[in-house]
């Protein structure tokens, strides 16, 4: 542990220079737009911006789309008390209470108790990273092809447990993901694959196309079925009620542990800021004292939901980072980043680009704080940016994402993908079809594949090599009792169904 905030002390030397910390506050600002303005959200505002950093440095770059993701996630939260508008899907829960506090005149107590608990909670978040990052790695060092499928599957069975969703449908999800992923030339048998005599489609499909299909196009004619008809309340910020509101904070201080540790669970495991905010108010609600009317206006309904959100997005680093396992669709976007930039994820990482690795942790200390700052001062600006028509956002996120799909590679091929995935994500959506675990697939498909054949090829096609060594058992084992879980709870609901009868 000493030795990580050793290196943690090197990477604040790498994170506090001119360059970096005007791409923490420029990606911060950015990241805050993302997550108010319609349309956008934390995956598309990051991928739009990505093939801007192919010529950047991987230090520069990652510093930069993570600030992005932390703006995001706060920028989410102004729009869910002021309007009543999630600008950020993680921030649906955050309406339920903010916005009744905000109609009665308490916005300025709403969107502090949000602020400060989600600095709290991504600093927790980013010191669980900077704790366990060694622990992790060198537990990982121990991983052949054997676990690293076991690990991929948990990863897919997970979704399929704990997605909040239709497991059927989340399976259907993830198997469209790794469809996707198999399309054009195979890495080991370099036969074609998928491709319908399309030879665009040798080289397979763009991972960032098929994000911003899918996160900005889909967005858009999503948004396009329900005009937004934001109903604004007080904006002007009361100095002295933040104070107060401020002292008032460490009161409670069990709803902001708790969801604290819901959000660092959930951003390990892979359900994502969304999951965790959901989970997180839910518990709240259940098991604060009081009978106090949730849905009302209850400080610890904003609260429970922000410190999940923020904590959850944080710690999804450290399965990304220490095992190439990324727990949010976010996380998988940036995963993305680092195979385009060269960088393999893994304990390996750690050892070849201590730079890159120590360099993002010390940034996202800094970067979560400058997120705060920012979001407190530019509460009013981005009240009058929601009262722009839609008409005139909705054509500008448009052409965004046709100018970043075309700078992924310059084909006209690709902005024919775009609209593709962007009708498909539109229909995922409308039939309540989850994004994320097709994005993650899709993201895994090639690894897993490889690992998957690796392990056939140690065992001569035996499938009992996967419970033969103690690591891979349990992580199998653990794969089916999360696919399990969902047939149980349909048979318990059953049968308590038919007792009632």
């Amino acid at each position: 542990m000493i030795e990580n905030f050793t290196n943690l002390f090197i990477g604040f030397g790498i994170a506090l220079t001119p360059y970096h910390i005007a791409l923490m506050f420029a990606g911060v600002a950015f990241g805050l737009v993302v997550g108010v303005l319609p349309g956008l959200g934390a995956p598309n505002g990051v991928s739009l911006l990505l093939p801007l950093t192919f010529a950047m440095d991987p230090v520069a770059a990652i510093i930069l789309l993570t600030s992005i993701y932390w703006g995001a996630l706060i920028g989410g939260s102004i729009t869910s008390i002021l309007f009543n508008i999630p600008g950020e899907p993680s921030s649906v829960a955050t309406t339920f209470d903010g916005y009744p506090m905000a109609r009665q005149g308490k916005a300025t107590e709403a969107l502090t108790l949000a602020f400060l608990s989600a600095g709290f909670a991504a600093l927790v978040g980013v010191l669980l990273v900077t704790t366990l990052a060694k622990s992790v790695t060198q537990f990982a060092l121990l991983f052949s092809p054997i676990e690293y499928f076991a690990v991929f599957m948990l990863a897919f069975a997970s979704f399929v447990a704990f997605g909040g969703g239709s497991p059927v449908k989340t399976v259907v999800s993830i198997g469209l993901g790794l469809s996707f992923a198999t399309v054009g030339m195979d890495t080991i048998s370099g036969s074609v694959r998928l491709t319908y005599d399309v030879p665009d489609l040798i080289k397979g499909i763009s991972f960032l196309v098929v994000v911003i299909g899918f996160y900005g196009i889909g967005e858009l004619l999503e948004t396009m079925q329900e005009p937004l008809a934001a109903k604004p309340v007080a904006t002007r910020l009361d100095w002295s009620a933040m104070v107060r509101t401020a002292r008032e904070w460490p009161r409670y201080w069990v709803t902001l542990i708790r969801g604290t540790l819901v959000g660092c669970w959930m951003g390990i495991a892979p359900g994502g800021p969304t999951a965790a905010s959901f989970m997180s108010y839910g518990i709240a609600k259940r098991f604060t004292p009081g009978n106090k009317p949730f849905g009302k206006g209850v400080p610890e309904g904003v609260i429970a939901p922000e410190t999940a959100d923020h904590s959850a997005g944080t710690s999804a680093m450290l399965p990304m980072l220490a095992l190439g396992l990324p727990s949010s669709a976010t996380a998988a976007v940036l995963l993305g980043g680092l195979m385009i930039w060269g960088l393999t994820p893994g304990p390996m990482l750690f050892k070849e680009r201590p730079d890159f690795v120590w360099g993002l942790i010390a940034s996202m200390y800094l970067s979560n704080v400058a997120a705060v700052i920012l979001a407190l001062a530019s509460v009013p600006l981005f009240a009058r940016v929601m009262s722009v028509p839609f008409t005139i956002i909705g054509p500008l996120i448009g052409v965004v994402c046709i100018i970043s799909a075309w700078t992924v590679s310059g084909s006209s091929f690709d902005l024919l993908l775009l609209f593709i995935f962007g009708i498909l994500g539109f229909f995922m959506k409308t039939l309540n079809y989850p994004i994320a675990p097709m994005i993650l697939a899709m993201v895994l498909g090639d690894r897993s594949e490889d690992a998957f054949r690796q392990s056939m090829l140690l065992s001569q096609g035996s499938l009992t090599i996967f419970f033969e060594r103690p690591l891979s058992a349990t992580i199998s084992i653990l794969t089916l009792i999360f696919l399990a879980m969902p047939i149980v709870s349909l048979l318990r609901h059953r049968f308590t169904k038919k007792a009632i009868d």
